[in-house]
C-alpha cells in the first residue's frame, strides 16, 4: 500500500531521505491502514512492549510471543484507535498491558489444571512434596493423558503442554470451540476421577 506522505511532500531537493513523521502523524497513518506506520510503530516501540513483558513474565520467549500478538492486535484492530483520547504509543501499551495480562491468565489458569488432575496423586496432608512427588505426578499425569480418548487427549495436550486458550485449540483443530470446551470438561474430569481411584487403591 502507497504511503499517504510519500512523493514530494516528504523528500527535500535532490534529497531521497524520508522526513521522520511525529508521532501525531504516524497515528493517523496506522489508523486508515498505512503498512509503512505499522512498521515504524513497531521500530519505536517494539522494544518497549517486549521489555515490559518480559518484566512481567519472566520468561523471553513468551515475551515475544506477547509482543506479536500486540502488534497484530493493534493492526487487526486499529479502527478503534481515537487520536481524541491519546497517542498511538499510549494505546498500543494499553493493548500490551491487556495481552500480558490474558498470558498470565492462561499460566494459572494452566496450573490449576494441572493441579486439578495430580491432585490424588500428591503427597499425604502433612508431608512435604519432594522433586520425586513431582516427577511421579508427571508420570501419572501423561499416563492418564494416553488412556483418554483421541480427542480428549489432542485438547487436553494442546492445553497442557502449549498452553493454548480453548480458543486457540479450537483454531488449532478445526473443532467448534464448544466441543474443545466439552472435551476440556470430560477429560479433566475423567482423569480426576481415575486418579482418585488409583490414589484410594495405593493409599
Amino acid at each position: 500500500m502507497t504511503s499517504r506522505w510519500g512523493g514530494s511532500e516528504v523528500l527535500a531537493a535532490g534529497v531521497a531521505a524520508a522526513a521522520p513523521l511525529s508521532d501525531a502523524r504516524l497515528g493517523d497513518g496506522f489508523a486508515v491502514g498505512d503498512e509503512s506506520c505499522l512498521g515504524e510503530a513497531y521500530r519505536r516501540w517494539g522494544a518497549l512492549v517486549f521489555t515490559v513483558a518480559t518484566r512481567r513474565l519472566g520468561d523471553a520467549e513468551e515475551a515475544k510471543d506477547v509482543t506479536q500478538q500486540v502488534f497484530v492486535g493493534a493492526w487487526q484492530g486499529r479502527k478503534g484507535y481515537d487520536a481524541g483520547r491519546g497517542s498511538l504509543k499510549t494505546w498500543i501499551m494499553g493493548i500490551a498491558h491487556k495481552k500480558v495480562a490474558d498470558a498470565l491468565t492462561r499460566r494459572s489458569r494452566h496450573l490449576r489444571d494441572v493441579e486439578a488432575v495430580t491432585s490424588a496423586s500428591s503427597a499425604a496432608p502433612g508431608q512435604p512434596a519432594t522433586p520425586a512427588d513431582s516427577v511421579l505426578d508427571h508420570v501419572l499425569l501423561t499416563d492418564e493423558l494416553d488412556r483418554l480418548p483421541e480427542q480428549q487427549q489432542t485438547v487436553l495436550r494442546l492445553a497442557f503442554y502449549e498452553d493454548l486458550t480453548q480458543a486457540q485449540i479450537a483454531e488449532r483443530t478445526g473443532l467448534p470451540l464448544g466441543t474443545v470446551k466439552s472435551h476440556t470438561r470430560r477429560g479433566l474430569m475423567r482423569m480426576k476421577n481415575r486418579l482418585e481411584v488409583d490414589g484410594g487403591a495405593h493409599g
